[in-house]
């Protein structure tokens, strides 16, 4: 017997704009694929379009009934803790994004091994560069860094370099 959706607060329409507004790419299947059992498809179409098998998409149903759209995320797995508290993270989010000082740090810009540097000395956590890239990744930091400015440069000097062009 089909295990039938319970919850009616959401219309199927409203499903799929959430799952068009969500980063996690497995919720949004998943509410597609609820929305898709809403509009009055099979469970068996509903599930191949959403990339499952028919009792993966019982499962999420019940989760669905039980919990709303929160229960069709990943719960946290166990494993291995992470290296870096939160606090620690928070500092580390601080000190990205105020860049390095050139006469402590030596650089004009982070580099994923420097970063790495700076994790051991401040924290005492050795992690790997790519390790420091998840991260800069998971804290929706991007690549683009401002040009560096060299520190001897007269920003007087370089306007007066500067052409100016005769309007005709």
């Amino acid at each position: 017997m089909a295990i039938e959706i319970v919850r009616v607060e959401r219309t199927s329409d409203e499903l799929r704009h959430l799952a068009c507004r969500t980063d996690d790419t497995a919720q949004a299947r998943r509410l597609l694929a609820i929305a898709l059992v809403l509009d009055g498809a099979s469970r068996k179409d509903a599930a191949r379009a959403a990339g499952m098998d028919r009792q993966s998409l019982r499962d999420w149903v019940h989760r669905y009934n039980d919990e709303g759209v929160d229960g069709l995320c990943d719960r946290a797995r166990s494993g291995r803790p992470a290296l870096m508290s939160r606090d620690q993270l928070a500092e580390f989010d601080q000190m990205v994004e105020r860049g390095p000082d050139r006469q402590a740090d030596g650089i004009v810009r982070w580099r994923c091994i420097d970063l790495k540097e700076q994790v051991a000395t401040r924290f005492g956590v050795d992690i790997s560069e790519r390790s420091v890239g998840r991260i800069l990744n998971e804290r929706k930091f991007s690549r683009l860094v401002p040009r560096p400015q060299h520190p001897k440069s007269d920003e007087v000097r370089q306007e007066a370099f500067k052409k100016t062009s005769q309007k005709q």
